[in-house]
């Protein structure tokens, strides 16, 4: 135990976050399992439909990632030397930028709709069902983009819980009138996706409430009023374009990828877009914890380079790069073993059940290195500074790779399915190598805050 957690403080920061929101996360993606299996008990038209409207969202999550980003680096800094000033105003910069995003997908997904979907699949049926989704779940996304990057800011002051709360809510708002609006129970109309669509409209108005309440009336760590948030102070533009543009950039063109792959899989058929989904969300749900040491890694790198100690980033990034491994194993070996069981909760037809149970055998091997690649470029890496690694490893793997390798698979070779979604999901694999080697060579330390002006509270 020493050589695993060679200091009290990594654990006295890392865990309790990594607990949290891990809780969080959780508790967000039980609730796209809830729609997934509501709407595959539905229809399997409904669930193919709902999962391409998914990737738009997957889409904007990861320009938002990319902006919430900059705010949690930069202010678990900040945090680490004790000032909060300064990370009210690099919030509000990020609040900017998320709400200016959010605008963008509102308007475009609100106005054409139907040409967005079809650049994801040439089944005109799911489409169309799609965009019964689609012209409901649009409404969602300015709100989403705040919320989110409210999120991040109280993350990098090592508040997290407040997102398991949002979380808890929305589970329960959105399973609640899922099934009176899905199904018609309890005297409600039968909305089919459109019922799915409005109870998630519905829960994420009430995060967007939580989180406000919390930050203007509970927190007692930022102290954050609105006029923090409505002010143009433009301090630490350059800091913040500096450590968020690389997430941003990479946040979008991964978010296109998967859209990218998304069209790959939507055009083989429309089974393989609703197994494609059944195996997303649930391996989404094992691999919970890996992905959510990317942001408690992130920070705890961050605040302990803002405090000054240099001297245990090394041992703190190698044990992390442990924890990472061993959790990686044990996720994989879960989603092996309770891939069958899942796949029976759900009422599609058996070509699909079979190419699910085909694509989570696939993923139980690859998510041991997702839960160890990503914690080290955006966690250990991004956290200590240095976001730009990870935007050319991310990108390169993509699309000198991913993307031509899986298309040749699919319409040039025309391979099984299965073949096709390894293809996809390989270089979450191959890029372990690059990333270790590079992490343990301690060139990525960044000292990233600077001496400023207090304003007044």
């Amino acid at each position: 135990m020493g050589r695993l957690f060679p200091n009290k403080g990594l654990y006295q920061t890392f865990f309790p976050l990594l607990i949290v929101i891990s809780l969080q996360q959780l508790a967000a993606l039980t609730v796209n399992l809830v729609d997934n299996l509501m709407l595959g008990t539905y229809t399997e038209l409904a669930l193919s439909g709902a999962t391409l409207v998914n990737q738009i969202q997957f889409m904007l999550q990861s320009f938002v990632t990319g902006i919430g980003t900059g705010v949690a680096v930069l202010g678990a800094q900040y945090w680490g030397k004790g000032q909060v000033d300064p990370i009210r105003r690099i919030t509000s910069l990020g609040l900017k930028a998320g709400l200016l995003v959010g605008l963008i997908f509102f308007i475009v997904t609100l106005l054409l709709p139907e040409q967005a979907l079809g650049l994801l699949t040439s089944d005109r049926a799911v489409v169309a069902e799609g965009e019964k989704y689609l012209r409901l779940m649009c409404w969602t996304y300015v709100i989403y983009a705040v919320s989110n990057t409210l999120m991040y800011s109280l993350q990098s002051v090592e508040t997290a819980f407040v997102g398991t709360i949002m979380s808890l809510s929305t589970i329960a708002i959105n399973s609640c009138l899922n099934y009176c609006l899905i199904f018609g129970h309890f005297g409600a109309p039968e909305l089919g996706i459109r019922g799915a669509a409005i109870a998630t409209l519905t829960s994420r108005v009430v995060e967007l409430g939580i989180i406000l309440v919390y930050l203007f009336f509970v927190d007692k760590k930022l102290k954050m009023k609105p006029v923090h948030l409505l002010s143009w102070d433009m301090t630490f533009l350059r800091d913040y374009i500096h450590i968020s543009l690389p997430v941003v950039l990479t946040g979008g063109l991964w978010g296109i990828a998967q859209a990218v792959q998304t069209s790959i899989l939507g055009h083989i058929s429309a089974e393989t877009i609703a197994a494609n989904s059944i195996a997303t969300v649930v391996s989404q749900l094992f691999i919970v914890v890996g992905m959510s040491a990317t942001n408690a890694s992130s920070v705890t790198i961050g605040k302990t380079i803002g405090e000054g100690n240099m001297h245990l980033v090394r041992p703190y990034a190698r044990s992390l790069q442990r924890i990472f491994l061993v959790n990686g194993l044990i996720s994989g070996m879960l989603i092996f073993l309770c891939k069958d069981w899942i796949i029976s909760l759900y009422a599609v037809s058996g070509e699909t059940a079979a190419l699910a149970a085909q694509f989570l055998t696939v993923l139980a091997v690859v998510t041991v290195g997702s839960c160890y690649e990503y914690p080290v470029e955006a966690g250990i890496i991004g956290g200590g500074g240095n976001t730009r690694f990870a935007a050319i490893m991310d990108n390169c793997f993509m699309w000198l790779f991913t993307i031509p390798a899986s298309y040749l698979s699919a319409f040039v070779f025309e391979f099984p399915p299965v073949v096709t979604f390894a293809l996809l999901k390989a270089d979450q694999l191959i890029k372990c190598i690059p990333n270790s080697i590079y992490c343990n060579r301690f060139t990525w330390v960044r000292q990233l805050t600077r001496d400023v002006e207090k304003h007044e509270e």
